[in-house]
């Protein structure tokens, strides 16, 4: 009996030591425990990278059109141009403090006015860095938002334009070459390009999106590697049977007190 109470008392007793070792122990590294917390908490994490954007095919828009014949004058283009877009941070990245900004690009030595309007058809800003003047043009996008390329030619002659979303062919969707044809833009005129050309009466928007949503990531054709830029090709056309524009008359049909007031600048009209 004395010896099951001493058994007992003597299990309690060693009992009692290893609680306590325990509660010493844990007493011991919860201080370890938030001061290594505290220290993982105080490290600086490294700022994520801008996201890149890229188009992606939208909804379908009515757009209409016809296959025309055309030759153009010669093989070479008359012009070549591209434009990078990215999310709006990275842009600034890119272009630095005090870049050059412009709402077009005059091409085909000034033929051809190129603008990217927004969803309310305002021109998007083009940023160029201004430590070199070879750098490519690049405009802030916004993931979801709706784009057009305007194209409004300027002068007397006709262009056929190629245009380019990310790699990808604005009219049949295969790899941009300069051997594809393209929209015909007469003179005077101005050509909206929504979207990818589904069929003679539809394409499919223009909206920026995340690389993944892409046209070209989802499509055999594309290349993920040229999602970002936007890019257009112009060659002249022969019109044979086109007459030329004939000369405006210079002098006014009746005299003016102030012939230099004018209200605006007028688009001008070239020739050949």
């Amino acid at each position: 009996m004395i010896q099951r109470l001493y058994r007992s008392r003597f299990f309690r007793f060693a009992t009692g030591l290893v609680a306590g070792a325990a509660l010493l122990a844990a007493c011991t590294q919860m201080p370890q425990t938030r001061t290594q917390t505290a220290a993982m908490s105080a490290t600086p994490s490294a700022a994520p990278a801008p996201a890149q954007l890229g188009t992606q095919w939208g909804e379908g828009i009515e757009s209409k059109t016809r296959t025309v014949a055309a030759k153009r004058l010669s093989d070479q283009p008359d012009d070549v141009a591209s434009v990078g877009y990215n999310e709006a941070s990275a842009v600034r990245r890119d272009v630095g403090s005090n870049p050059e900004r412009r709402l077009n690009l005059q091409l085909a030595q000034g033929d051809i006015e190129w603008s990217v309007l927004d969803e309310n058809d305002r021109p998007l800003p083009l940023q160029r860095a201004r430590r070199s003047g070879n750098d490519m043009f690049r405009l802030a996008g916004v993931e979801g938002a709706r784009y057009t390329l305007r194209f409004r030619n300027l002068s007397d002659r006709s262009y056929e334009v190629i245009a380019t979303v990310d790699g990808l062919d604005v009219l049949n969707g295969k790899p941009g070459s300069l051997r594809n044809g393209g929209y015909v833009l007469r003179p005077q005129q101005t050509l909206n390009i929504e979207g990818f050309r589904k069929s003679q009466s539809e394409v499919a928007a223009f909206r920026f999106a995340t690389p993944g949503r892409a046209y070209a990531a989802n499509t055999e054709a594309g290349d993920v590697r040229n999602i970002g830029v936007i890019g257009a090709a112009l060659f002249e056309l022969e019109e044979p049977n086109v007459p030329r524009r004939t000369r405006r008359d210079a002098s006014p049909s009746q005299p003016s007190a102030f012939p230099a007031d004018g209200a605006y600048a007028p688009a001008p009209r070239y020739r050949k």
